[in-house]
């Protein structure tokens, strides 16, 4: 669901041995602004015509088509954490964006730094952890669908092996190979799940070739967190199963591609546009899930069986019912420790801070 995390934010800056923010009200209100709203989105990598930058694009498009000519959008592309994103950023700031999406991790203390020199601008920062009066974030439970898409690569393994090519071990990531893991271990309580780190959100070529060695260790079903089809097109290529991230990846691997965990901007795009239009607008921290239709799961192959498709729809609702919670207990992790008992799941500000395996995994988390 749709929850501020404004007490959250408090203790994963603590737990990151940062300094608490100013108060929100610290500085001036953000004042209505003139039409046609001039709107900047900062993005990590390339468009395509798949993965994480192409489904905020996709919610970029959305606006344009809802608010015709009240809106302007600009983009730019392949901006990298740091120094580049700064600029950009400055740069719709100062040339009279009145709204800027920064859509990726590291783009978290440039955005905050900008946003001290632009108090009348709105910033809106994807999978950050930092507010301030003028900066909101936003991010996604992507682990809802992991959890799903888990229970469907353990269904199609005959090996009992998954794979999985991860970017950076920050805990949006390590609780979506959890997540994985658990829904793979909640139909066959064997399975196991490898993981290669990459250290990059865009690398075709590191992502293929991690998805070769995990191939050659075992692993028959395939996945990933980071942006390219690389993943999926290995996967063809070597006559196993994938599962895509960010966005529907079939075209890329028609036998392999089981399903995707799937993200979904529009929504939100368009409501925080017409709060800046309204002049309501106010910086909160949006965490949504599979009840608020940010993820999902892409259409099933047709080669997934009946059964299986039915026991993943029927988690599904579970989850959305609030029946079922990917991290329920009792939890252990992967060095046999409790980290909670049954009856209890781990809270969001839990989540926030994982920074373990849990049982299933092989190999150590990279610190």
């Amino acid at each position: 669901m749709n929850i501020d995390r404004r007490t959250l934010l408090k203790g994963a800056a603590a737990a990151a041995g940062l300094a608490a923010l100013s108060p929100l009200h610290a500085l001036a209100a953000i004042p209505k602004p003139t039409l046609p709203l001039k709107i900047g989105f900062v993005y990590v990598s390339p468009i395509g015509d798949a993965g994480w930058t192409y489904q905020h694009d996709l919610g970029r498009k959305a606006v344009e088509e809802s608010f015709g000519d009240k809106v302007q959008t600009k983009y730019v592309e392949s901006v990298s954490e740091g120094a580049d994103a700064e600029r950009v950023i400055r740069d719709f700031a100062a040339n009279g964006h009145q709204l800027v999406f920064a859509t990726s991790f590291g783009y978290m203390n440039p955005t905050l730094k900008v946003a001290r020199a632009f108090p009348k601008t709105v910033f809106e920062h994807a999978t950050g952890y930092k507010q301030a009066a003028n900066v909101g974030i936003y991010a996604a439970r992507y682990y809802e669908a992991r959890y799903l898409a888990g229970i469907i690569a353990a269904k199609m393994s005959t090996t009992g092996t998954a794979g999985y090519i991860a970017a950076f071990p920050i805990p949006e990531v390590v609780m979506g190979i959890n997540a994985f893991v658990r829904g793979m271990r909640s139909v066959n309580p064997d399975a196991q799940l490898k993981v290669v780190w990459v250290n990059a959100w865009f690398d075709p070529g590191k992502e293929r070739e991690a998805a070769l060695t995990l191939a050659a260790q075992n692993a028959d079903v395939l996945t990933h967190h980071t942006d390219s089809t690389a993943v999926v097109q290995a996967a063809e290529e070597k006559g196993l199963y994938a599962i895509g991230y960010h966005s529907d990846m079939s075209k890329y691997g028609p036998k392999a591609h089981l399903t995707a965990a799937t993200h979904h901007w529009e929504g939100f795009y368009r409501k925080v546009v017409q709060d800046v239009i309204d002049g309501s607008w106010e910086s909160s921290n949006v965490w949504g899930g599979l009840k608020d239709g940010m993820v999902d799961l892409a259409p099933l192959n047709p080669v997934v069986p009946g059964d299986v498709a039915a026991l993943v729809a029927q988690k599904k609702q579970e989850i959305i019912d609030g029946k079922l919670h990917p991290f329920a207990g009792p939890l252990f992790d992967q060095d046999g420790r409790q980290v909670i008992g049954a009856g209890a799941s781990l809270t969001d500000e839990e989540l926030l801070k994982m920074n373990y395996y849990v049982e299933g995994i092989v190999g150590k988390l990279p610190k």
